[in-house]
């Protein structure tokens, strides 16, 4: 479980033109398009209200570790602990591509770009990592195989105790996923957001630089050479490459135009299949009530 949510957490470290086409920040305003030169002016988009957030993961594993005490604790461990560890927990590959996942509009920031062009936030990880380190003492060799039976090992207990209540718990995980990239895919098709990033190329060439057709393909251009570790080679035509991605995004206030256009469609998709989305929220508020409950208890 500790490793799903640090994906969760990486994933939260880790998120030109206007909607009618003008190239400019001003077209952008009068069109009624936000203007976005920061990462937090994209935030409160339409299907957020049907997804768990960063904070509501950290609740649900604090919760699911206190039923996992309860459970080891019935069964003759009294002094088993709320905080425990078993092993150290490394960055694995899978967690290193999280991090360096990126969107359609790419990263906004742009001191970032300066230091590190499109490579990992280190001290950021870093942190993250320390966060993320099993607390608590070592757990003995019988407490182990009480934590991870074959058939209801505590651990299984306290992650499934969480879920009581919820009635489709494939739904409740996958649907807003899936509903998401079937809108980002629709969003990279829409002719304003394909106006807004044939202005931004254009931008970057202007500037002196290759042209891509996306700020996500300059982000993955091979010519950095990330490595095993998700990390780039940081090159001064690599960071000059990012800073001019960006400047070109302020420019031409590319990330509202795909904020506005992303925003359009996911209202839109909310009201074609509303009584599935309702769905999905009613289980999160299931999940939510369970987690108050035993985390209110002081339990």
């Amino acid at each position: 479980m500790a490793v799903a949510v640090a994906v969760v957490a990486l994933a939260a470290l880790v998120k030109c033109g206007s909607a009618a086409g003008g190239s400019g920040g001003d077209a952008a305003r009068d069109s009624g398009v936000p203007e976005v030169d920061d990462e937090k002016d994209l935030s409160g988009l339409p299907l957020e209200r049907y997804e768990f957030s960063v904070r509501d993961d950290e609740l649900r594993e604090r919760a699911a570790t206190r039923f996992t005490q309860r459970c080891m604790r019935s069964r003759g461990f009294a002094d088993f602990p709320r905080q425990w560890r078993e092993q150290n927990i490394e960055m694995s590959n899978s967690l290193w591509a999280v991090a360096v996942s990126t969107t359609l509009h790419g990263s906004l920031d742009l001191d970032g770009a300066r230091t590190r062009g499109y490579g990992i936030d280190r001290e950021a990880l870093k942190k993250l990592k320390k966060k993320r380190e099993p607390k608590g003492r070592l757990v003995t060799s019988d407490e182990y195989s009480a934590l991870h039976a074959a058939k209801g090992g505590c651990a299984q207990v306290g992650a499934r105790r969480v879920l009581v209540g919820v009635k489709d718990e494939t739904r409740m995980t996958a649907y807003v996923v899936g509903r998401r990239a079937a809108i980002d895919k629709a969003v990279a098709k829409d002719p304003r957001m394909r106006r807004a990033l044939d202005t931004w190329a254009d931008c970057v060439v202007d500037k002196g630089f290759k042209r891509y057709a996306s700020p996500e393909a300059a982000f993955r251009d091979k010519a950095w050479h990330r490595g095993d570790n998700g990390d780039t080679r940081r090159t001064r035509r690599e960071r000059d490459t990012a800073v001019a991605d960006i400047e070109c995004k302020r420019e031409h206030n590319t990330a509202g135009v795909w904020r506005a256009v992303t925003a359009e469609r996911q209202r839109r998709d909310i009201s074609r299949h509303r009584s599935a989305y309702e769905a999905v929220r009613a289980d999160q508020e299931r999940v939510r009530s369970t987690v108050r409950s035993v985390l209110g208890a002081g339990g």
